[in-house]
């Protein structure tokens, strides 16, 4: 999930118009040098790679060697650990291995999955599909390390509740720097954090949100584009937000545990009807997608350009490396901390190998005259933009499924609102991290979460955004740090897993005694 692909809803006019004019304007210098470092283009022939998919992509790439493909080899141990066969009911933590994966997976599958891929397979063509999914198979193998790392150095507090990830093993992997060094550093993530959830995590997904309600309610003219709408609108999902988040993660892997799998058949059951429907193309868009992989027409970058589009692409979607996610696997209900590294290396799967691909799949078969009518102006050098890419997604459904955009535009409410309670849960983590645990403190900021999720559908800060996205970035330079740091620990976890296999000290829990609710 990244904002940066999405559109925003339409401007504000009036004294309201004015003050997102002037925040916009005041903002833009800070953001445009933030993303200008952050997002740091390497020229490479034709094309140029941003050095943060360098960075997330070789992090992956190294893990996998590392852990000789244990991404590949863990599959079956991952779905008899998600489906509670190794974890009682009693052991340490709040949610059971489903909720946790349910709650995190949450937080990544979202918009970009719908817009961000039209782009992807518009720009890059068809075959950026193939190297999305590689990226997306190897980022597995880094949510195994962050998340094995989240749950091993997590603190479970006396009230049962727990912190864990980058906040808690970051200050152990940079200690070695001294104990200024690692504050600062730990400190710099839990802030990049909290600016990117109050932002791009909350008010986009908000502003998203009433864009979407806006266009299937009569657009411009409807009922909801009416004065006072938006802040109504804002102010009832922030209410919805809050009687969620006020229970804690608890009450958040209550709602995602139903959600994520609600969103998820409506959206992939869609694409199944459109691949399925068309099932004689299917052999030749599989064989469009992999020889355009290699051999593609037309796309600026040649091959190189394809591979760039489909790894970042994966990349910006998944967050493998960015460190959220072991922020909720950590409060895991588990005695072995390599159990929730296994059910992690799961999220990219479904993010990226099954959601993404679906999308990509799903434009390819369709192939619509808009689709090739992108890819003729992307080959002559213009622009596609995410509101095309949304439009592009949404015709491809239209053209077996007539009326769809009502379902999408309820398939987006459902990721927003799943993105909305998830980071709530990663920035409140953060939020203590700075300023320490208080029913007080925490109650203060999920008010303040709130008010920035009813301000979402308000207001648009365009450039505040672009520096929220990067914020979520330099996340990702500290956590895989910290990851590199702590590889021998996560080995060592591995062996203490295999070794208690082996000789019968971990064994399979009596059914009545698992950890599944």
């Amino acid at each position: 999930m990244t904002t940066m692909l999405i559109p925003l809803a339409a401007e504000s006019d009036g004294f309201l118009g004015g003050v997102e004019e002037a925040i916009n304007n005041a903002f833009e210098p800070i953001a445009t040098a933030v993303t200008d470092v952050i997002f740091w283009q390497v020229p490479l022939g034709d094309y140029s790679f941003p050095l943060i998919v360098f960075w997330l992509v070789a992090a992956a790439t190294i893990f996998t060697i590392y852990f000789r493909g244990i991404q590949f080899t863990s599959l079956k141990t991952a779905k008899d650990l998600v489906l509670g066969k190794y974890s009682r009911a009693s052991d340490p933590g709040e949610v059971t291995h489903f909720a946790a994966l349910s709650s995190a997976v949450s937080g990544t599958v979202g918009l970009g999955n719908i817009a961000g891929v039209a782009v992807a397979v518009t720009v890059g063509g068809p075959g950026a599909t193939l190297w999305m999914i590689l990226a997306g198979l190897l980022g597995m193998c880094t949510k195994f390390v962050e998340c094995t790392l989240g749950v091993r150095y997590r603190e479970v507090h006396e009230d049962g509740t727990v912190t864990g990830g980058p906040f808690k093993y970051l200050p152990v992997a940079f200690e070695r720097f001294g104990a200024t060094a690692s504050k600062i550093g730990v400190s710099i993530f839990a802030v990049a954090l909290i600016l990117f959830g109050a932002l791009g995590g909350n008010a986009f997904q908000s502003n998203q949100t009433y864009a979407q309600a806006v266009e299937i309610t009569g657009g411009e003219d409807g009922w909801l584009a009416s004065d006072g709408a938006a802040l109504i609108f804002g102010i009832v999902l922030a209410s919805l937000v809050g009687l969620v988040i006020l229970g804690g993660v608890r009450s958040i892997a209550r709602v995602t545990s139903k959600l994520v799998p609600l969103m998820g058949i409506l959206y992939i059951g869609a694409c199944l009807l459109v691949i399925f429907g068309n099932v004689t193309q299917i052999p030749d868009a599989v064989g469009t997608i992999v020889s355009s992989a290699f051999n593609p027409e037309g796309v600026t970058g040649g091959a190189l350009g394809v591979l760039i589009v489909g790894f970042q692409r994966a990349a910006f979607s998944n967050e493998a490396g960015v460190g959220s996610a072991p922020i909720v696997h950590s409060a895991v209900k588990t005695k072995h901390p390599v159990s929730e590294g296994f059910v992690a290396m799961l999220e990219p799967f479904i993010d990226t190998v099954v959601v993404c691909s679906a999308t990509a799949l799903t434009i390819v078969i369709a192939d619509v005259p808009l689709y090739n009518d992108l890819l003729d102006r992307a080959a002559a050098g213009e622009s596609v933009t995410s509101d095309t890419g949304v439009v592009l997604t949404s015709r491809s459904f239209d053209s077996f499924l007539p009326g769809f955009d009502n379902v999408l535009a309820v398939a987006v409410a459902l990721f927003a609102f799943s993105t909305l309670i998830t980071w709530s849960y990663y920035t409140l983590k953060a939020w203590t991290t700075l300023v320490g645990r208080s029913k007080g403190k925490e109650n203060a900021f999920k008010l303040i979460f709130c008010v920035f999720t009813a301000l979402g559908a308000v207001v648009n800060l365009g450039s505040v955004l672009s520096f929220a996205d990067g914020m979520l970035f330099v996340c990702a330079i500290f956590n895989l740090l910290g990851c590199y740091l702590l590889l021998p620990k996560v080995k060592e976890e591995v062996r203490k897993w295999r070794e208690g296999r082996a000789s019968g000290e971990i064994t399979e829990v009596p059914r009545d005694e698992r950890a599944t609710t």
